[in-house]
């Protein structure tokens, strides 16, 4: 009963996404997230006004069903998206969905501005240009009427469902408004002398209706555009899969129907159906959508392979190892959507803001007509004034402020190989000022390489890298790797046959080549075995305090060489501590090796400040020392016994070539061992957290000015009905800026 109990936990700590569908503005977005926030066992709940989705978190007891029909009560569509479905499947439905509404917004556009352009000709050419059939006044109510009934019957819907709910957004702004100008319009029209044409606002009310379905138009393809990184990722896996049985032969199936220890055929111009392991071939593979990397990177048999990845040539048999949610693709997709669905710290002002918006600016236009009523005695005037008022006052801007930029901002660092955990994580990396680097898998290959070899008189190289590489034939040790490796690359390949092959543990090999003994390993073996090492101490010594390794190598009782092996830098380290340096921050190297070697790689990598000879459960109190002097810190590591300390930083940065443990103790991901990503995903988070502040100020910065002109008779209800849709399409397009972010060099 308690497994079950924890399962069900467990399920409801990963939460429900619905797709929310007739949200117009932040009010929409702070009221759907409201009412599933007051559903009984509901721990929390989210909305993204430009994803379009809610993540809520359950204790498990209360239905999908009952989250979904709180949602339909406020006059809003919900549907539960389910992870098990294919993610392809899904996204082509949402894709299809929001290209429905876009089409249908365009449309509903181009005929509003159609009905209303003749409305506007006589504001913009003289009038003996203009027909006189314009100047009628039941011409003109002709033309906007199925502007007003028709094409702007959306705002009258959602509007009242808002009202019906005991709260407003902006479609009750624009009906209220636009209504009050026609309604305006067709009373002067009635009480005028049949010899007097008034000034009318039919014009007024059309355009502000046909400017503000102009702005949901752009706003929609503009919102497309902001999650076109998620969606690329979503349609990396195909569709289907070959599927090889056991007599050969081949069938295509759904690659949702794929399960572990099932074998695949891939082909040259293919991508991966899901995780797997290259039994059978060989081709170079191109992983840039999911890692970031730009060339194809070769895979042999033995080979970890990840869904979407695209096999550039060659023909491989995959075995299947993870299927689904449990794919790489799946995992980096539901990382970016938890990125994506997170507010700010800032957004939470801007929750409160929406919440009591729309009413204060109902109240704001009742005032406005008192006002201009009392001290002019103009009604026609003030009905205007409060109608510029109602239009210009907009929350749309402020709802898509943040999301907008978070969504682009996160989907370019996935596409550049970094993938941002939450809101939280971004807002802290923008914020770092020093960063601790692990050394072994993070700043170093992780591997040792054979670096130097030294000989004694009488002796060559080639001999020893041959003697070296014959014993070490069959080892799995690390150093044996670097030594056939070394002797590979030398072209050294005809190695002696060796007899009576023994491996002494914790010392060395021993074995014999036609009668003599060879043997290789430590200094304590050589000494047990009565061999001088005198003649390479001095160069032995040398090495040591570089941090390097040694394996010594005699032959019948007299040493015939040195072998060092070090653990090198990766190749993008040093532009990596470079970078971070240009930027103000500085480098800490965090290890569990000699001060030798540490102190060695920190020169080569141009650290300054090194903690060698760490055990790993002391990492974390080294993260907190460094915590306590000040600044944001973040960690950097790819290990196990990294994980305490990626959880101690501010901020923990794991490689994705790593462990699941660093990773899932860590805010930022890299899909690369590149640590030159460091600065990448630092350089993007400043740039999202710039992002979100210009589209915040400039939507504060509109409502702030465009309601005192409006409500001080400046702002005519046309120019504010333009302002309305301009100040969403602004926000929107500053957020796509992101998308041309890209690393720097330097």
């Amino acid at each position: 009963m308690a497994q079950v109990q924890a399962q069900a936990q467990a399920q409801a700590a990963s939460g429900l996404d619905f797709a929310i569908e007739g949200m117009t503005c932040a009010g929409c977005a702070r009221r759907v997230e409201t009412a599933l926030r007051s559903q009984p066992g509901v721990l929390d709940a989210s909305v993204n006004l430009a994803s379009e989705n809610a993540r809520v978190i359950t204790d498990g007891s209360l239905p999908a069903a009952a989250l979904a029909e709180a949602v339909e009560k406020l006059g809003y569509h919900a549907t539960l998206r389910d992870p098990a479905a294919p993610d392809t499947a899904a996204a082509d439905a949402r894709e299809a969905r929001r290209k429905a509404n876009a089409f249908r917004d365009g449309w509903h556009a181009a005929l509003a501005l159609a009905f209303t352009l003749p409305l506007l000709l006589p504001m913009l050419l003289p009038q003996q240009w203009v027909p006189h059939l314009l100047h009628e006044a039941w011409f003109q109510a002709m033309l906007a009427a199925p502007v007003q009934f028709w094409l702007g019957a959306r705002f009258y819907v959602a509007g009242f469902k808002a009202v019906r709910a005991g709260a407003g957004n902006m479609d009750l702004l624009v009906a209220l408004g636009t209504s009050s100008a026609f309604g305006l319009s067709l009373w002067l029209w009635y009480a005028a002398p049949e010899d007097v044409m008034p000034h009318l606002y039919f014009e007024g009310a059309a355009a502000v209706v046909a400017f503000v379905l102009l702005g949901k138009w752009l706003e929609a393809r503009a919102k497309g555009r902001t999650v076109e990184a998620l969606q690329a990722l979503l349609k990396l896996k195909p569709a289907h899969a070959r599927l090889l049985q056991r007599d050969g032969t081949q069938i295509m199936l759904a690659s949702a129907a794929l399960k572990p220890g099932d074998h695949v055929l891939v082909l040259a111009g293919e991508a991966l159906p899901a995780d797997g392991r290259i039994i059978d071939g060989q081709a170079s593979l191109d992983e840039s959508m999911l890692t970031g990397e730009s060339l194809p990177v070769e895979k042999t048999i033995g080979a970890r392979v990840a869904a979407g990845s695209i096999n550039s040539d060659g023909r491989l048999v995959v075995e299947i190892t993870a299927v689904g949610q449990e794919t790489m693709l799946a995992r980096i997709v539901r990382l970016v959507e938890d990125a994506q669905a997170g507010k700010a710290p800032i957004q939470r002002l801007v929750d409160r803001v929406s919440a009591i918006f729309v009413p204060a600016v109902l109240l704001a236009a009742v005032v406005t007509f008192a006002l201009w009523t009392s001290l002019g005695g103009d009604v026609e005037r003030a009905i205007v004034n409060a109608v510029a008022l109602l239009v210009i006052a907009c929350p749309c801007a402020l709802g898509l402020a943040t999301p907008a930029a978070l969504m682009v901002g996160t989907g370019v660092a996935a596409k550049h190989g970094i993938l941002i955990r939450d809101i939280e994580a971004l807002e802290r990396a923008g914020q770092i000022t020093l960063v601790a680097f692990d050394k072994t898998g993070t700043l170093t290959q992780g591997k040792p390489k054979l670096m130097a070899l030294a000989t004694t008189q009488g002796s060559d190289e080639a001999a020893l890298l041959r003697y070296a590489a014959a014993l070490q034939s069959a080892s799995t040790h690390p150093l044996g790797l670097a030594v056939r490796e070394a002797a590979a690359a030398r072209g050294i390949t005809d190695n002696p046959a060796l007899r009576d092959l023994r491996v002494l543990a914790g010392r060395g090999l021993s074995g014999l080549l036609m009668n003599r003994k060879l043997l290789l390993g430590s200094r304590r073996l050589m000494q047990e075995n009565g061999i001088d090492t005198a003649a390479l101490e001095a160069r032995a010594k040398d090495w040591e305090a570089q941090g390097c390794g040694l394996s010594w190598l005699a032959e019948d009782g007299r040493l015939l060489g040195l072998l060092a092996f070090a653990d090198p830098p990766k190749p993008n380290a040093a532009r990596a501590i470079a970078r971070l340096k240009a930027r103000g921050i500085a480098s800490v190297m965090l290890s569990g090796d000699s001060h030798g070697a540490a102190q060695s790689v920190a020169r080569q990598l141009g650290i300054d400040q090194v903690e060698a000879e760490i055990l790993p459960e002391h990492k974390a109190q080294h993260i907190a020392a460094l915590k306590r002097s000040g600044g944001i810190v973040a960690m950097v590591g790819d290990g196990i016994n990294d994980a305490p300390a990626l959880a101690a930083a501010d901020i923990g940065i794991a490689i994705g070539t790593g462990t699941d443990a660093a990773i899932g103790a860590a805010g930022i991901t890299l899909l690369r061992g590149d640590p030159a990503l460091v600065a990448d995903a630092i350089d993007i988070a400043r740039h999202t957290e710039a992002g979100i502040k210009q589209n915040l100020a400039w939507a504060f910065a509109y409502n702030l000015i465009g309601l005192p002109l409006a409500a001080f008779g400046l702002l005519d209800p046309v120019f504010a009905g333009a302002a309305m849709a301009l100040s969403s399409i602004s926000v929107l397009l500053n957020a796509l800026r992101l998308k041309l972010w890209h690393p720097k060099e330097g």
